[in-house]
């Protein structure tokens, strides 16, 4: 026979009401009450944050500057491939005069962008950097062969292999526009010398694995303006 203990009599206390807004003994705002739940936050502050604040506020301020160099870089960038445009456009016409100041503007323009890119060198992967780069590289090879019948080489221009080839392939471009216009206004031996010079560079270029990159478009575009020079060079041959 299990013998169980008695029951305890049990005591219930009452708490008292406490009006809406009054504290308890403990001097805190009783529950329920809309100081209850600010209390709780400000009490819920004050312990130490499970994250660095100051980290988030330095990458917040870090993004902030590189927004800001990079629309500077930008702007700055559109000028460069607009002189330079501007530049190839006044050596068709024969005012390389207007080119040379042309491209002093865009020289000097793209020593700001590099100062730019050395605070921070994410700034070189801007897309409108690159290009501006590339058509003043075009430009200056462009200009220098029509004074002096040769194109500088990466080294003379201050500029790496990624910017110089692209823009070499759109330099056979413009030498073909200038080897037919040199043809219609009777001078021959410019364009068939024309002629010559893309050819040795198409050479030179088809030695490079183009692989998928984007200068392969441009490298596989040589071939239509070399067509164009074949048959301008057959017709100059006939009238001969």
């Amino acid at each position: 026979m299990f013998l169980y203990p008695a029951p305890r009599a049990t005591t219930y206390f009452s708490l008292p009401t406490l009006a809406r807004g009054e504290k308890n003994n403990l001097g805190k705002p009783r529950r329920g009450d809309s100081n209850y739940v600010a209390t709780f936050i400000n009490d819920d502050e004050s312990k130490d944050s499970m994250i660095n604040k100051k980290a988030f506020q330095e990458m917040r301020e870090q993004m902030e500057k590189f927004d800001s160099l990079r629309e500077q870089l930008i702007i700055q960038s559109r000028t460069v491939l607009k002189s330079s445009k501007q530049a190839i456009y006044a050596a068709h016409r024969g005012d390389m005069k207007e080119a040379d100041k042309l491209l002093e503007e865009a020289k000097s323009t793209i020593k700001k962008n590099d100062v730019l890119v050395k605070k921070d060198v994410h700034l070189a992967n801007v897309g409108a950097y690159s290009e501006g780069l590339e058509e003043y590289t075009e430009a200056s090879c462009y200009v220098h062969y029509l004074k002096t019948g040769q194109i500088p080489t990466p080294k003379e221009l201050g500029v790496d292999a990624d910017t110089y080839l692209p823009a070499l392939s759109d330099v056979i471009g413009e030498l073909v526009r200038k080897a037919i216009n040199s043809a219609i206004q009777g001078d021959y031996d410019k364009a068939l010398a024309i002629k010559f010079i893309a050819g040795e560079l198409y050479e030179e270029l088809m030695l490079f694995d183009w692989r998928n990159s984007p200068a392969r478009k441009k490298f596989d575009a040589i071939k239509y303006g070399l067509e164009k020079l074949e048959d301008l060079a057959l017709k100059i041959k006939f009238k001969k």
